[in-house]
C-alpha cells in the first residue's frame, strides 16, 4: 500500500449534497489529521463556495487537473452515482487513494471493474459505507454477539419514510433509486449481520415498486436474505410509507430487541435463571391436569387445558440509549489506515457483495438496467 506522513490531502470531486454537505464538514473537523487541498466541480456555484470557505485549496471543474495536484493523497468521488465507476478508475489510474461514495457504483460488472483497477494501482480503493460506524449498529451487534437474544431467528431492518421526491436519485439513468441511497448501507448491515460474504447467503428474494416518487427509478425496497446458519434478514426501505416502524426489530430463541432512532428495548429471559426441562405433551389435551377423581382443579377453565402446561418465566427488561452519532469516523479508520497500518473495516469484496445483491434485486424488474 502506498503511504502518506503528517497531514493528510483530500481533493473532493463533486462539491454537492455528499462532498460538501457531509464530507468537508467531517473533514474540518479533523484538521489535525487532514487538509482539503483540492475541489472539483462542473457547477460554478458549488466552486465559488468551496472557494469561499477553502480560499487555499485548488478549485477547479477538471478532475483531470486535481488527479495532477501532488498535494491530493486522497481522492473522494462524490458525484453521481453513474460516474463513480469512471472517475474512480481515473483516479486509481492515476496512483491515488480513492474513497468512493456509496452506492460503489450502478451495477456489479461496474464493482468488477473497479476491483480490477484498484488491483492494478498503487492506491487503494475505499468505499464509503460510513453507517458501518454508527452507534446503533455496533450496540446491536455486541448485544447479539452477547447472546443475550440466544440464537437469532430473524432480523428486520427498516428505513422508512413518506415524501414525494423529485431530485436526480429518482433517475435510473442516474444510477437514482433507494436501492443504491438507503439501500447500499441498510444490505451492508444485513450482510455483517448474516456473516456475509465470508460466509455464503442460502437465498435472496427482493420486491421493487414506486409509490410516491417521481421519475422511474424505486422507491420502495424489500429484501428478505437467509443467511448461512438460516437466520432471516428482512429489510424494508420506503420512500412511500407513511407510517414509521422500528429501525431494527430482532427475535432470539432467548428474547427480543427493538430500536428505533437511539433507543433500544430488550426483553429477555434472566441468564442466570436456568429453564427447567421441558417436553412435549403426547396424550389428550388437559389430560395430564385430571384429578384421581376424575374432576379437573378448575373445572373446564383449567388454564393450560388446551395449550399446554403454563410454566413462570424470569424476563428482564431494559431501555437503552446509544451514544449520539459522529458520522465522519469513517475517516479515523482511513487515517489509522494509512499511518498505522490498520486494516479498513470495510472490505472491498463487502462492498462488491452489497452491488450483487443489488444487482439480484434489480433483475427481471421495471427498474432493471445494464448501465447508465
Amino acid at each position: 500500500m502506498a503511504s502518506v506522513s503528517g497531514t493528510i490531502g483530500i481533493g473532493i470531486v463533486g462539491l454537492g449534497r455528499a462532498g460538501w454537505g457531509m464530507q468537508c464538514r467531517e473533514i474540518s473537523s479533523r484538521q489535525d489529521r487532514f487538509t482539503l487541498v483540492a475541489g472539483c466541480d462542473t457547477f460554478a456555484q458549488w466552486r465559488d463556495r468551496f472557494h469561499a470557505a477553502y480560499p487555499e485549496a485548488q478549485v477547479t471543474d477538471s478532475i483531470s487537473a486535481l488527479l495532477k495536484n501532488p498535494a491530493v493523497h486522497i481522492v473522494s468521488i462524490a458525484t453521481r452515482t453513474c460516474d463513480h465507476c469512471a472517475h474512480a478508475v481515473m483516479a486509481l489510474e492515476a496512483g491515488k487513494h480513492v474513497l468512493l461514495e456509496k452506492p460503489m457504483c450502478v451495477t456489479l460488472a461496474e464493482a468488477q471493474r473497479l476491483q480490477a483497477a484498484a488491483e492494478r494501482s498503487a492506491g487503494e480503493l475505499w468505499i464509503r459505507h460510513n453507517r458501518r460506524f454508527e452507534p446503533g449498529f455496533l450496540a446491536i451487534r455486541s448485544i447479539i454477539a452477547d447472546g443475550l437474544l440466544g440464537r437469532v431467528a430473524e432480523i428486520r431492518l427498516s428505513r422508512v419514510s413518506y415524501g414525494r421526491r423529485n431530485d436526480w436519485q429518482t433517475l435510473l439513468q442516474f444510477g437514482g433509486g433507494q436501492l443504491g441511497n438507503w439501500g447500499s448501507h441498510i444490505i451492508d448491515h444485513a450482510l455483517q449481520l448474516l456473516d456475509a460474504p465470508a460466509k455464503p447467503l442460502r437465498s435472496v428474494y427482493a420486491h421493487l415498486d414506486r409509490i410516491a416518487a417521481v421519475g422511474d427509478a424505486e422507491d420502495h425496497v424489500k429484501i428478505v436474505m437467509q443467511g448461512h446458519t438460516g437466520t432471516i434478514v428482512d429489510i424494508v426501505i420506503s420512500g412511500g410509507a407513511a407510517l414509521p416502524t422500528p429501525e431494527y426489530l430482532i427475535w432470539g430463541t432467548r428474547g427480543a430487541l427493538s430500536c428505533s432512532g437511539r433507543n433500544i428495548k430488550l426483553r429477555y429471559l434472566d441468564p442466570a435463571v436456568p429453564l427447567p426441562p421441558r417436553a412435549a405433551y403426547e396424550g389428550v389435551p388437559g389430560a395430564e391436569f385430571v384429578l384421581p377423581d376424575g374432576s379437573l382443579p378448575l373445572g373446564d377453565r383449567t388454564i393450560g387445558s388446551n395449550f399446554g402446561k403454563p410454566e413462570t418465566l424470569t424476563w428482564v427488561e431494559e431501555e437503552r440509549t446509544v451514544p449520539s452519532e459522529e458520522p465522519g469516523k469513517i475517516w479515523d479508520a482511513i487515517y489509522e489506515t494509512l499511518l498505522r497500518g490498520a486494516v479498513f473495516p470495510v472490505r472491498l469484496e463487502e462492498a462488491i457483495a452489497v452491488m450483487e445483491v443489488i444487482d439480484r434485486a434489480r433483475k427481471g424488474t421495471r427498474f432493471d438496467l445494464a448501465r447508465c
